[in-house]
């Protein structure tokens, strides 16, 4: 036992020398482990993927061709900056590409204010004024909170008292519990992220990649 305690010890004294001696070996196995890292997360995803597939479009606005054989998904806060400066490469995407229909998936993680502002945009779609209120929402100067996504809503032609009681209903608390779930399930932690065929896209997308990789998914 000793004498197998006193390998380890060596082995472990060997390694440590070996890495003083020449750190990049260091880097070189922490770059592996990413490697490795990331080809599990993507496995992992990948097989939820195919298994989640469908319930994309459960509670969800869709837009854009809605018989086209492409969708995109887009996972979403009114907060996030990032998801303001993709608002308009997705709206010409969606002029641009005739195949393409999206899925919009509310999904406020980033505060009070944020599913203040989803709640309402889901509820917007009793009054037919999805797509007006959420383009109003992406273009809006400032932070979504309860004056300013009120304000929008007026501005869209909402009915505000029917709004408010809408945002409760079972059709908007389904939505976005299930958006929660779809992200735990796909690794989804950031906004905007994107989900184009068998692909998770954080970040913004430049429209030409978009289209890109749209007309790779088209059928011949």
């Amino acid at each position: 036992m000793a004498a197998q305690e006193l390998n380890e010890a060596d082995i472990k004294r060997l390694a440590l020398e070996a890495i003083l001696e020449k750190p990049e070996i260091l880097i070189e196995a922490l770059s592996i482990l990413q490697e490795r890292e990331n080809a599990a997360l993507a496995e992992a995803q990948s097989t939820a993927l195919t298994e989640l597939r469908d319930d994309f479009e459960q509670n969800a606005p869709i837009f854009g061709n809605l018989g086209g054989s492409v969708t995109l998904v887009e996972f979403f806060d009114y907060n996030c900056g990032y998801c303001r400066r993709a608002a308009p490469e997705v709206k010409a995407v969606l002029e641009t590409s005739k195949d393409v229909r999206i899925i919009y998936r509310e999904f406020p993680i980033l505060g009070p204010g944020s599913e203040i502002a989803a709640r309402a945009s889901l509820a917007a779609r009793n009054q037919g004024k999805y797509q007006q209120f959420h383009e109003a929402m992406m273009a809006l100067n400032g932070q979504a909170v309860e004056a300013s996504v009120m304000k929008v809503a007026g501005d869209v032609g909402l009915d505000l008292e029917v709004l408010k009681t809408d945002m409760q209903s079972d059709l908007v608390n389904d939505h976005i519990a299930g958006s929660l779930r779809l992200a735990e399930a796909l690794g989804i932690t950031g906004t905007p992220t994107f989900v184009l065929g068998d692909e998770i896209i954080p970040g913004v997308i430049e429209r030409g990649t978009f289209l890109e990789k749209i007309a790779a998914l088209v059928p011949e």
